[in-house]
């Protein structure tokens, strides 16, 4: 499970990075963050803190299989280049390149989950591959959401300047202080469960 999660947000943020670097925006190399060095990439609230929490928080709840969930430092992006570069769909690229990548981590782990495990080795192997299907997903889901500084709010705010709207942007810089506050009480109340209710029809269809 730590495995998978890891695999998940260092390539999550490092796809961010990478494609900004495809429109000229050399920033993140610079800054040594396209490296698969998972150290580098470590942030400590959200790498460690946050997961241990929200595992023991399962296991004191009675949850027989706890999630691990939780995310990577930020790669660092100027997004000033990127838009004089590629324009605002350049941008909409850069915000949605971490949750395509985690959507094709997921579906290439569901071409091979079905192959039977014969073996310690391959029995390990197949829970690798459920838990990047399962945190995948998630990730994919939770960063979609159309909150900032998610990366949904992002590429919803990108799009809208595109069709010359930029009503959509001045009210999330306006909300951006609020966004963790925001997303916090969605993601640790019961209206968790129905934000999180594609990313159960996904896995189910990866899985089945």
């Amino acid at each position: 499970m730590i495995l998978a999660m890891a695999i998940a947000v260092i390539g999550h943020e490092i796809m961010h990075g990478w494609v900004a670097k495809q429109f000229g925006d050399l920033t993140a190399t610079y800054a040594g963050r396209l490296s698969i060095n998972p150290i580098r990439h470590i942030d400590i609230v959200g790498t460690i803190i946050f997961p241990i929490f929200l595992y023991l928080s399962q296991k004191m709840a009675g949850v027989t299989s706890p999630i691990l969930f939780g995310w990577a430092k930020p790669v660092p992006v100027d997004m000033y280049i990127v838009l004089k570069n590629g324009g605002y769909l350049a941008g909409v690229a850069v915000s949605l390149a971490g949750v395509i990548y985690n959507f094709i981590l997921a579906f290439i782990a569901s071409l091979f989950i079905h192959f039977e495990p014969v073996s310690i080795i391959g029995v390990f192997i197949f829970y690798l591959l459920y838990y990047t299907i399962l945190i995948n997903i998630i990730l994919m889901v939770f960063n979609l959401l159309p909150i900032p500084p998610l990366d949904g709010a992002n590429a919803v705010r990108y799009l809208a300047e595109f069709f010359g709207n930029r009503t959509i942007g001045n009210f999330y810089d306006r909300i951006e202080r609020f966004g963790m506050l925001i997303i916090l009480i969605l993601v640790l109340t019961p209206i968790g469960n129905y934000i999180f209710l594609p990313a159960n029809y996904i896995i189910t269809w990866l899985t089945k």
